[in-house]
């Protein structure tokens, strides 16, 4: 890795803001390699040097992964003219992105980090990382939907769709089911029930891959992946890869 200043590697650890971590240098509070650092612009080396800051030795993080339990009303991308962000709810440190999109009603969870390589490895379609949603459908879901899911739909594209599990909670006026899928199409799954004569209402994310929402996230909040969670994010996509070759 190239390597940074001092100052930026202080802000990039959340020791403080530009101005904040440059006054601390001032103050002699930073140590790099055992010496007193005096300069903010002084370039270190975040993968050999040992930097403390008042005694405490840091480490420097590259990456950064967060689950949000993304809210209705906010577009999955990291720029956008007219509505808000899923990145703009989260304080990183560093510019991270969507993982995938959530169509702007879409609710749940939603993988932002700043790992490219995992993120391909999660979106690549020849790589059929498994997704999982909650809906309510206008209309009585049956066995036949069921059937009608595992052999694929045609949504209008080129190609039906991947066989997808659909599983029925509660059949009725207005049905509840949970649907996994093994692609991302545009608005797929809503396009999938149309398909079938009915209409999603509402629409939650669960799960994608091993990655499952966080029980304890209210609507709109954060917090960062566990190191398990990343070890295993990261074996599926190492895994998958084999399997795409």
């Amino acid at each position: 890795m190239s390597n940074l200043r001092l100052d930026k590697y202080l802000a990039d650890m959340q020791i403080g803001t530009r101005s904040e971590v440059k006054n601390y240098i001032k103050k002699r509070m930073v140590s790099i390699n055992g010496s007193v650092a005096v300069r903010p612009e002084q370039k270190v080396d975040v993968d050999n040097d040992s930097i403390t800051f008042q005694g405490k030795m840091l480490t420097y993080v590259k990456y950064e992964y967060y689950m949000l339990h993304k809210p209705s009303g906010f577009v999955s991308a990291t720029k956008d003219n007219v509505n808000e962000t899923v990145v703009s709810l989260i304080p990183a440190t560093k510019e991270i992105f969507p993982v995938g999109r959530l169509d702007k009603d879409t609710e749940g969870l939603l993988l932002l980090t700043n790992d490219g390589e995992l993120a391909h490895n999660l979106l690549s379609p020849k790589k059929h990382v498994p997704k999982t949603y909650f809906a309510k459908v206008e209309g009585h879901v049956t066995n036949t939907d069921i059937e009608c899911f595992l052999q694929g739909i045609d949504i209008g594209d080129e190609t039906i769709t991947l066989p997808a599990q659909l599983k029925i909670m509660e059949s009725g006026a207005i049905s509840q089911v949970y649907i996994t899928i093994s692609e991302g199409r545009y608005h797929q799954i809503k396009r999938m029930f149309q398909a079938i004569d009915k209409r999603v209402i509402y629409l939650k994310r669960i799960s994608m891959g091993s990655l499952t929402l966080d029980d304890n996230l209210r609507i709109g909040e954060y917090r960062k992946l566990t190191d398990i969670e990343v070890e295993q994010l990261t074996k599926m996509g190492s895994e998958m890869k084999g399997y795409e070759e």
